[in-house]
């Protein structure tokens, strides 16, 4: 499944994709939407997963839009392994009386961790709570692809991407290798990450790699 990352501020044009996606991330933090912003965009049919950065918003603002996306439909609600415990189970404990998935994340926008460190990195993500361990890392090399990658023979659900022009194989080979989904921009200009392949785009190569498999 392709998730399109969303950080528009108008909220008509990110129900109109809504309207067009099969899964969209709304950055809460980039969007700054607020009370029934929130509840319009999350009330949508097509599953969302909620994100705000506490460091562009910080602990309170995030909490308490996180704590609204969820109440409001969100499917999946991301927190930061990095986040104070307490602020984690907070938002654990509401997404858990809402049959809200939690991903908990780790971002690296230098380099990617060895592959031990990724392994641990996997693992205290769902120490933590995950239903899904997501991990973002900065890919500067073929080495980096391939531990990422690696990463899918773990028995639990993982994402794994690698950032920056290096990295976009990962994200086009997340969905083959087992990941949930993986993340696209709606279009030229809108990525929210390094590396976001377009939608349109992204859709093609995995129909296309999907067809080749098929013939093996």
């Amino acid at each position: 499944m392709i998730c399109v990352a969303l950080s528009d501020k108008n909220v008509d044009n990110c129900l109109s994709v809504l309207d067009k996606v099969e899964m969209a991330e709304i950055r809460l933090d980039m969007t700054e939407f607020e009370g029934d912003a929130i509840k319009k965009v999350f009330a949508h049919k097509t599953p969302t997963i909620a994100t705000c950065r506490p460091d562009r918003k910080g602990e309170d603002d995030q909490l308490k839009r996180l704590v609204l996306a969820i109440e409001s439909g969100a499917k999946f609600a991301d927190i930061e392994l990095e986040a104070l415990p307490e602020q984690q189970q907070k938002i654990i404990a509401v997404a858990r009386k809402h049959d809200c998935r939690v991903i908990i994340s780790y971002h690296n926008f230098i380099e990617t961790p060895g592959l031990k460190d990724l392994y641990r990195i996997v693992d205290a993500c769902f120490e933590k709570g995950a239903d899904i361990a997501k991990l973002a890392t900065m890919s500067n090399s073929d080495a980096d692809n391939a531990k990422l990658m690696a990463l899918y023979s773990n028995v639990k659900p993982v994402v794994a991407i690698g950032m920056g022009e290096k990295g976009k194989i990962t994200r086009i080979m997340a969905p083959l290798l087992g990941a949930a989904f993986t993340f696209a921009a709606m279009d030229q200009g809108m990525a929210t990450a390094p590396g976001q392949i377009t939608y349109t785009r992204m859709k093609a190569l995995l129909r296309e790699l999907e067809n080749e498999i098929k013939t093996i």
